[in-house]
């Protein structure tokens, strides 16, 4: 992975955190939401794992927000 496409990953997986927190969710009840585990939403959240687009759109689902929200990077 590149350097690039590995601060991509974390600055999704921060955007995942934010919204996740304003929703008021701990990431047990967003990965129950989001048929994903625990370990899974940790991971997307700490920039270790890349999601897959079906991924995030499950999580953006769960969240009620559009997928590309998870995408702004402010």
């Amino acid at each position: 992975m590149t350097v690039k496409n590995n601060l991509y990953t974390k600055l999704v997986g921060m955007n995942v955190k934010l919204a996740r927190t304003k929703a008021g969710l701990k990431q047990e009840e967003l990965a129950e939401k989001a048929d994903l585990s625990r370990e899974t939403i940790g991971s997307i959240e700490r920039g270790e794992k890349s999601p897959t687009v079906a991924t995030l759109g499950a999580i953006a689902d769960a969240l009620g927000i559009e997928m590309y929200k998870l995408f702004i990077f402010d």
